[in-house]
């Protein structure tokens, strides 16, 4: 083995044991899941003069229109001739599993990973949390490939990484450096209680509770839908019809003037800065990666927002805040590359054992 790829290896963590491995020049399926999309890819290791990973054939699917991940996996595997006699699948998720099923309320269907395994006839089949795959896939990533939030601030210090995104959830992952590698921990995040900043914010947490939520999770306005949420709290406290259903066409009212539609895009901004100061605040992390999800449609938003004065708005924690660079990663084949380099990751890591 060259002396680079010994170094490489050596800086890999140690992870839990996987039942099957691949060889390191083996063409598989990674997906990545999501509530309204999922992404699909054929893909390989790279080689020396390649990228981590080599993705071959890649498709998003809306995933309403399948009844299963398995119909849109078979799909991939019928509409791809280089995918004939592949069996190994990994799979990136929002959610956590419990036994054989993944637990994601965000999904359209029932995902039983022992079903999906008999279905295609797979040999093996891996899950992991997409936000626990983006963090992979951001490591990977070229700052250059990102756009910086935060002018001025671009360098980070040595230490754990925050990876975040409000998609049809809110999901994060932090990945912390470990013995010469990373360790990437997964996280419900979304899941936390929704915590106002102002009064205003305040009367949208009233609006939900009213509507006979006892727990308002962070990711109720923290998210796609969470935008739609936003603008039907604003319309119902000021006693306007709503008349936009959905995330796209709110943000483009915003920028057309809508005054209701405007606030709720700004207001969603500041939450973001705010939920993000507060993971690092918890985390530590010296820097931040937003992945996708519904922000790279509002990123011209950011600068007029209050996204990063609430980000540092975090009292004694503000010096250390200002610190943090934050990135904005838009790239469709994000999760794929994440799923894809775990994936490879352990099996080296097996093969090495």
């Amino acid at each position: 083995m060259p002396s680079r790829e010994r170094a490489a290896h050596a800086r890999r963590p140690r992870v839990s044991a996987v039942p099957t491995l691949v060889h390191p020049d083996t063409r598989f399926i990674a997906a990545d899941v999501g509530g309204t999309h999922t992404r699909v890819g054929l893909v390989r290791a790279g080689g020396s003069d390649e990228s981590h990973v080599v993705v071959l054939a890649h498709r998003k699917y809306v995933c309403a229109d399948y009844p299963s991940l398995a119909a849109i996996l078979a799909d991939f595997i019928a509409g791809n001739s280089a995918c004939a006699g592949i069996d190994r699948v990994a799979i990136a998720s929002a959610g956590v599993v419990l036994d054989d099923a993944v637990i994601n309320s965000n999904l359209p269907w029932r995902i039983s990973l022992s079903q999906l395994r008999s279905e295609l006839h797979l040999s093996e089949l891996q899950y992991i949390n997409d936000f626990q795959a983006a963090a992979h896939a951001a490591q990977c990533m070229d700052p250059g490939d990102s756009l910086l939030l935060t002018p001025g601030v671009s360098d980070a210090s040595a230490g754990p990484v925050l990876v975040v995104g409000p998609g049809t959830g809110l999901g994060a992952a932090i990945r912390i450096p470990h013995r010469g590698g990373t360790v990437v921990l997964p996280t419900e995040a979304g899941h936390t209680a929704f915590a106002p900043g102002n009064a205003r914010e305040a009367a949208m947490l009233d609006w939900a509770r009213q509507r006979g939520q006892t727990h308002v999770p962070t990711e109720r306005f923290v998210s796609g839908p969470g935008l739609v949420h936003l603008y039907e709290a604003i319309c119902a406290i000021d006693g306007i019809e709503p008349s936009l259903r959905a995330p796209a066409a709110i943000t483009e009212a915003a920028r057309q003037g809508d005054v209701p539609a405007r606030e709720a895009v700004m207001t969603f901004c500041a939450l973001l800065g705010s939920v993000i100061g507060d993971l690092i605040t918890v985390s530590s992390a010296k820097a931040v990666f937003i992945a996708g999800g519904i922000l790279p449609r509002l990123k011209d938003f950011l600068p007029q927002s209050q996204f990063h004065a609430r980000l540092l708005d975090k009292g004694v924690m503000h010096a250390a805040l200002e610190r943090v660079p934050v990135r904005l990663i838009d790239n469709e084949r994000l999760g794929v590359i994440g799923a894809a380099s775990w994936y490879l990751e352990h099996s080296s890591l097996q093969a090495g054992e």
